[in-house]
């Protein structure tokens, strides 16, 4: 259920459980990277454990998330191709039923 694969526009546009999952997994990753590169620059065994965490979890988050993002960004992309159908007619002194 955390992996879904389909949004409406509207779906994705509300905040879900899966907004706040992708949100603290994001934090996490960055928690990690940054603690990870410390103990992997001291040839540390846990700094490179952290950082394939931090993998993980960025690769878990980018799961999470990303259908909604798209389904969210094909929804502006047709809105915006109308906005620019109008003003392409109305630059051109075109009426809604043509010339």
């Amino acid at each position: 259920w955390l992996f879904k694969k389909t949004w409406t526009s509207d779906e994705a546009d509300e905040w879900t459980i899966h907004d706040l999952v992708a949100s603290l997994l994001g934090v996490a990753a960055f928690f990690m990277v940054t603690v990870g590169v410390i103990g992997a620059l001291l040839l540390q065994t846990w700094g490179f454990l952290l950082l394939g965490s931090a993998i993980l979890c960025a690769l878990a988050m980018y799961r999470i998330i990303d259908p909604k993002l798209r389904a969210m960004s094909d929804a502006f992309e047709a809105k915006q191709q109308q906005y620019v159908e109008a003003l392409e007619r109305s630059v051109r002194w075109e009426g809604e039923d043509g010339p």
